[in-house]
């Protein structure tokens, strides 16, 4: 891993469905050693998908605080083994006078002459009726000429309202402990940026965020202060379309706050546009070290529920299910931060990288290099420590019940407790319930009788059925099946299964009786609360038990 210091910002939707997969990567412990600083970006505050990656940062600090040390401290080689850092932003368009471009814009004011000119500009670029009107509370609905304005703009109006010091909101705290952070490492940073470029906040706002944010430093300082961002690291993922949704039909766009809707039918022309300004913008290609063109080339996946009249433009109902994409996004993070070829070279051009995948009987079929390469065998860690944190889910959730409001984590401490591994019986149950929950959000739960599919499940069945690494009796989704799951068979291959079971026993108890004893926490794990202690021995015992995969 990269001695630079790390930082994500995540923008609009699709965005923060990526951060959910880059968080999950966290959770299984592909970041040892690292404080990771991660900004959410969006404008439109209430948007679900932005609230459900929030929440997921959340328990997953839950998970590692111990006392008063809120989010923990970096471990290695273990569970939730990198520590992050949450900061929120968002433009504020909700106020009396910002509801839209025209508003915001004060086209209308100052006198007669200026305001004449101010309404020719605007005409020029921006249509008069619908895209100068309509409500930007729920994003720039793929509409980028205007958004890469306005998001520049707001992040200048933050810097310019830190500077004076006067009724500085929430969120542009936030932002401003971000750059603090970002600016005390200066060259030694790098920043990776998630989000599409089919859409309208994401697409929007990759191609300003740098130039954005080195004015920030300047603005807040009163010029005092700047960054060289010719050598700061940048990277970012170069999302193209990957899912579909529902038209939006002329009576729900019949007035003016509504008179332009995101249209997916036009996301593969958006895409391919886009696609042309990365290639040649002089900017970009100054900018960013590394650019990851990551797409779905096959049908895109409808995201909208059966029934549903109309096209979701934003807000609390918008949360589309995780997409495989995305956990591709994530590692594109991962093998930016892990990068070394073309870093230190501050004169370079941007050089763009795509993956391919084979694609057999009208399917994809992903093996675990696929995800993060195989150079010096981070595919193998990859699907050892993700192999090994879906066990320990089936442990909580299938074994011990916590999917159906069992004891779960709990229940598996009071087996080792049987064992006589008595050092974990300090963990509380509200922690305990955080480590439940936390897998519930991963894998799967119960709610009122139904199953309901978390990450990895919503990840799989975007490539079902095709191959993902595991077995597809890793993902059984009724209450039958669940019961007949083996914990320690979830890998395709034979070799990766944990060893059988004696005679009246099954591997899940084999494991607990003898793999659980042998093994401990290491110093290197850099682990000192019990919690912390109590993953690293799991993470021991587990990955001890997939050996073949760590040879």
């Amino acid at each position: 891993m990269s001695q630079d210091k790390l930082f994500v910002i995540a923008i609009g939707g699709t965005g923060m469905r990526c951060l959910e997969s880059f968080t999950h990567l966290c959770g299984i412990g592909m970041f040892d050693n690292q404080e990771i600083e991660v900004l959410t970006l969006d404008t439109d505050q209430t948007n679900g998908n932005k609230a459900k990656a929030e929440e997921l940062i959340r328990l997953y600090n839950r998970v590692k605080t111990f006392g008063s040390n809120e989010g923990g401290t970096p471990n290695a080689n273990t569970f939730f083994s990198a520590k992050l850092n949450l900061h929120r932003y968002w433009t504020n368009y909700a106020g009396s006078g910002r509801e839209n471009y025209k508003n915001l814009s004060k086209i209308s004011t100052g006198v007669p002459e200026q305001q004449q000119k101010n309404k020719l500009i605007s005409d020029l670029f921006l249509d008069t009726d619908s895209v100068q009107e309509f409500d930007l509370a729920h994003g720039y609905r793929a509409q980028t000429h205007l958004g890469s304005m306005l998001m520049y703009h707001g992040i200048i109006e933050a810097a310019r309202n830190i500077a004076k010091g006067v009724n500085v909101q929430p969120e542009e705290k936030d932002l401003n402990s971000f750059m603090s952070k970002l600016e005390q490492v200066g060259a030694n940073a790098r920043v990776f940026i998630l989000g599409s470029v089919f859409g309208g906040t994401g697409a929007s706002s990759i191609p300003v965020i740098p130039k954005a944010l080195q004015e920030f430093i300047k603005i807040r300082s009163g010029g005092k202060s700047d960054i060289d961002f010719s050598k700061v690291k940048f990277g970012a993922t170069l999302l193209t379309e990957y899912f579909t949704f529902k038209k939006p039909d002329n009576n729900q766009k019949s007035t003016k706050r509504d008179s332009v809707i995101a249209d997916s039918s036009f996301f593969p022309l958006n895409s391919q546009a886009a696609l042309q300004f990365y290639q040649g913008d002089p900017t970009v290609k100054k900018t960013y070290k590394t650019l990851y063109h990551i797409g779905w080339p096959i049908v895109s996946k409808k995201v909208d529920e059966e029934g549903k009249e109309k096209t979701e433009t934003g807000g609390a109902n918008q949360k589309n299910p995780c997409h495989i994409t995305e956990l591709l996004s994530a590692c594109a993070a991962y093998d930016f931060f892990t990068r070394k070829k073309g870093m230190d070279d501050s004169t370079a051009d941007a050089e763009y990288v795509y993956k391919a995948v084979e694609f057999k009987n009208n399917s994809f079929n992903f093996s675990f290099n696929d995800f993060v390469g195989n150079e010096n065998k981070a595919g193998e860690t990859f699907a050892n420590r993700l192999g090994a944190f879906f066990s320990l889910a089936h442990i909580s959730l299938t074994v011990n019940k916590a999917s159906t409001g069992d004891s779960g984590i709990r229940g598996f401490i009071t087996r080792c407790d049987q064992q006589k591994l008595t050092q974990y019986n300090s963990i509380s149950d509200d922690d305990c319930d955080d480590i439940n929950n936390y897998f519930k959000q991963f894998a799967y739960t119960f709610e009122n009788e139904k199953f309901i599919p978390g990450w990895l499940y919503q990840i799989r069945n975007t490539v079902a059925p095709g191959t993902f690494m595991f077995d597809s009796k890793a993902f059984p989704d009724t209450s039958s099946e669940l019961k007949k799951l083996d914990v320690g068979t979830l890998f395709s291959d034979a070799k990766y299964h944990w060893p059988k079971g004696r005679i009246m026993s099954d591997r899940y108890d084999t494991f607990v009786k003898d793999q659980l004893i042998k093994q401990n926490y290491k110093e290197e794990q850099k682990v000192s609360t019990v919690k912390e202690k109590f993953m690293a021995h799991i993470y021991n015992a587990i990955t001890e038990s997939q050996a073949e995969l760590t040879k």
